[in-house]
């Protein structure tokens, strides 16, 4: 298969519809368009998570209360089920990247092995 390529800042993603660009066993892609104002509210996900900002400014909250700005380039990590909340600052665009995909607990992981 030839080499997969995205220009994560020229995709068409609009607020409220998050993109899925691949998804395989071993993790998935998604860019997300975050309105200034908007948030993420607080959650997990099943996966190690990877949240990097490409354009734009988030805000980070975890569920310890630390907050954490970050601005096109800031890559923040996340173990799996760890509480957070984002907040775009400004119009920001955002990649998370979820491994292993479905991690385990998650509702298709547990599907699948049934």
């Amino acid at each position: 298969m030839p080499v997969q390529t995205w220009d994560l800042n020229e995709l068409d993603v609009q607020p409220h519809h998050p993109q899925v660009l691949d998804s395989e066993d071993e993790g998935r892609a998604i860019v997300i368009n975050l309105p200034a104002g908007e948030q993420l509210q607080e959650h997990q996900v099943h996966e190690r998570a990877w949240l990097l900002v490409t354009d734009g400014e988030i805000e980070v909250d975890d569920a310890g209360g630390d907050t954490v700005t970050g601005s096109g380039g800031m890559l923040f990590a996340f173990a799996p089920k760890e509480r957070r909340e984002v907040t775009a600052k400004s119009d920001a665009r955002l990649l998370l990247l979820l491994a292993p995909w479905p991690g385990e607990g998650h509702p298709r992981r547990d599907k699948s092995q049934s």
